[in-house]
């Protein structure tokens, strides 16, 4: 586990703030849409609409929250969103009917989306030369926390009381805030001085657009592990109910073990197009080994289900180590929380459609809508080694709004000149 923990200093900071905020983080990725559908007893397909409409919330915050944090400094809104996210997540307990449940998922996952953007300059700054390891890293960390997490779900889904539930939901919370409080210890970015040019230059890339609309198509898959398997196995599969942990961390131990080492190997933004086609192929053959599992014994459901979600994890290596290299590479220095911000765009996208599409397509239409699924996968990786080409051509042309200014406009702060390449 050495390869796991960063060196000392701001990396070791960010990499613990990580794994305490994904510890609660497994325990709702495992048993959150069974807190709703279980123990609140919301219908799978009102939630899948509330899901969706959260995702869409998340959507409007990104690019905005990205750029405040470029222009105000990463940690503080970083730890804002965290605070806002806890007591959003503490507020699940009162969600007992179809809109506060809404209500209190959209402000959840808002804040979550905002999070990600906001923390994509902290990764850029304390990451070194190769940002995209650190984050390669830090998703190793996230995936020790989501194991920890997801053991402890199990126990909640076993126990199936809306006591456990709440225990749960709580525990989320709390550990949202510790993460907040440990990036105090973090010191802080300053703030990146504005350059020419249209104030959301990110959103007139147009390239850059594409491959993050590819890139949250990809991104429903991380939604099948924790939503359309958990209801699939559980409605149509004859395997232990507990077996919902056991993909969950089945498939967190193999990004532990393999994610730093994968991304090691996508070093361009072609590779990250290469990468992105195998993993739609991975999706379409673990897609199509799930829907095998209904009908089966329990025994052979259970191997089936396993033996598809290391199939589906390898796939998610490639995807994972595929975005990390074309949104920083592709992203200028000046303005990563605003690009990054976009790229997330394609994360909402998932959060807003994915929980809804999932469950249409795998829960209520069944086996052919694991195909369909796959083949979607399928059809987006192979798209992204074009996008990524013309995405790799535009950014060769010189475009005024990305110039950065010569060295006698840099701004200064405190009396030092702050380098914004």
């Amino acid at each position: 586990m050495s390869h796991l923990m960063p060196d000392a200093g701001p990396q070791r900071v960010l990499a613990a703030s990580n794994f305490v905020y994904t510890v609660g983080s497994g325990l709702y990725l495992t048993a959150g849409v069974l807190y709703f559908t279980q123990a609140v007893h919301l219908p799978a397909d009102r939630v899948g609409i509330g899901l969706g409409v959260a995702g869409l919330v998340a959507l409007a915050l990104g690019v905005t929250v990205g750029h405040l944090a470029d222009r105000h400094g990463a940690r503080g809104v970083y730890a804002a969103t965290l605070v806002v996210q806890a007591l959003a997540t503490a507020c699940f307990v009162r969600a007992d009917s179809f809109w506060p449940f809404v209500l209190v998922v959209c402000s959840a996952t808002g804040a979550k989306a905002a999070g990600t953007a906001a923390r994509s300059p902290l990764i850029r700054h304390y990451g070194g030369d190769r940002p995209q390891e650190f984050r390669a890293y830090l998703r190793a960390v996230t995936n020790v926390g989501i194991s920890v997490g997801a053991l402890a779900a199990g126990w909640v889904v076993q126990v199936g009381t809306l006591t456990a539930y709440h225990l749960m939901v709580v525990g989320n919370a709390i550990a949202f805030l510790v993460s907040a409080a440990l990036l105090l210890l973090l010191p802080p970015v300053a703030p990146v001085p504005a350059v020419g040019g249209p104030r959301r230059g990110a959103l007139r890339d147009r390239p850059y657009l594409l491959l993050s609309a590819l890139d949250g198509v990809m991104a429903i898959q991380f939604k099948v592990l924790t939503v359309a398997v958990p209801l699939w196995l559980v409605g149509a599969t004859a395997a232990p109910h507990w077996l919902v942990s056991g993909t969950m961390i089945t498939g967190t131990v193999l990004v532990v073990l393999l994610q730093v080492r994968v991304s090691r190997g996508v070093g361009s933004p072609a590779a990250g197009g290469r990468a992105y086609r195998r993993a739609g192929v991975a999706f379409l053959v673990s897609c199509s080994m799930i829907s095998l599992a209904a009908g089966l014994r329990a025994w052979a459901a259970a191997a089936v289900l396993i033996a598809a979600v290391v199939i589906h994890t390898v796939g998610e290596l490639w995807h994972s180590a595929a975005g990390f290299e074309v949104s920083f590479a592709l992203a200028p220095k000046h303005a990563t929380g605003q690009y990054l911000g976009v790229f997330g765009l394609g994360a909402g996208l998932a959060e807003a459609v994915g929980p809804g599409l999932l469950i249409a397509l795998c829960v209520m239409w069944g086996r052919p809508g694991w195909y369909v699924l796959g083949a979607l996968f399928a059809l987006t990786g192979s798209a992204a080694p074009f996008a990524v080409r013309w995405a790799e051509d535009r950014r060769r042309v010189p475009r005024p709004h990305l110039a950065v200014p010569d060295a006698r406009k840099s701004s200064r702060m405190n009396g030092t000149a702050i380098d914004i390449t």
